[in-house]
């Protein structure tokens, strides 16, 4: 592995904005209402925008790549999604969102040589990506690429995203993490309020369920927050999510990473500073481990 964790890490926190424009942007939200799609909450959207690359998959498999989404939250929107429009209609209409947001929250950036030199550097690690096992991160990286370089570089943040997050999952069942259960070990941990968790719509009941099991392997106290194991089950859980997600990285020199996180944050403050992201987040982004 040519670069440490921390800056594995710290690319993947600066990646993640530019992704998510696209679950949050007014522009986004409007060519999903154009589909037939409802905008008065985000999960009709962020369900068919994210499943899309996949086509017109079904319930079973979106749950299983989702992972800590429950069950039956699935269900009911991945069944709505594609009776409101065809998976080539979803992916269009992302596109579209996403060009007319960025365009609207870089202004002037747009047109500048950083931009393109920030989207050919991520784009060299996107395209090194060894997409086998990591299905989300092959079915985007099988869609053809644009020219314009913001564009560029959101599919770019989008494979990498989506492979660190295909990997993830693979470390949480290392360490026997299933859906509710990673979400109650990171709240544990202090990744997030157990109210921002709610937004994957897992009953109290399922919640307590999680933490009992949690608790029965002496990762969380009574009062659901993590025990001294705890916070190093989820510390190893971090480390190997991290070292799954090195490899692409090694397509670039320190160097070269050291300039990519450079150019990223100008446009990533662009996007973070309208408060268009929830400054909490059921990822974590800004918790610290010590596993270096």
């Amino acid at each position: 592995m040519k670069h440490g964790l921390s800056t594995v890490r710290q690319l993947w926190q600066l990646l993640e904005p530019i992704h998510a424009t696209l679950y949050y942007a007014p522009e986004a939200f409007e060519e999903a209402a154009v589909l037939g799609y409802a905008t008065d909450e985000r999960w009709p959207s962020y369900f068919a925008y994210r499943a899309a690359p996949l086509g017109p998959a079904g319930p079973h498999l979106v749950n299983a790549l989702f992972y800590s989404f429950r069950p039956q939250m699935v269900q009911h929107y991945t069944t709505e999604a594609w009776r409101t429009a065809a998976p080539e209609q979803v992916l269009r209409a992302r596109r579209t969102g996403v060009d007319r947001a960025l365009r609207r929250l870089l202004g002037d950036r747009i047109g500048l040589p950083e931009l393109s030199e920030v989207a050919d550097l991520a784009r060299r690690a996107a395209e090194a990506a060894d997409t086998a096992g990591r299905p989300l991160a092959a079915a985007n990286s099988a869609l053809p690429w644009p020219d314009e370089p913001h564009l560029a570089l959101w599919q770019a943040a989008t494979i990498l995203r989506e492979h660190r997050g295909d990997g993830h999952i693979a470390a949480l069942q290392a360490h026997g993490l299933g859906p509710a259960e990673s979400l109650v070990s990171h709240a544990a941990v202090g990744a997030a309020p157990r109210e921002v968790f709610g937004s994957r719509q897992w009953t109290d009941e399922e919640w307590s369920a999680a933490r009992e099991r949690l608790a029965a392997r002496g990762l969380v106290r009574a009062d659901g927050t993590a025990t001294d194991e705890g916070l190093r089950v989820r510390t190893e859980v971090e480390k190997l999510t991290g070292e799954l997600a090195a490899a692409p990285w090694d397509a670039l020199t320190p160097g070269e990473t050291a300039r990519l996180a450079e150019l990223l944050v100008p446009p990533v403050l662009d996007i973070v500073g309208t408060g268009l992201l929830p400054q909490q987040s059921t990822l974590g982004i800004g918790l610290k481990f010590d596993y270096e």
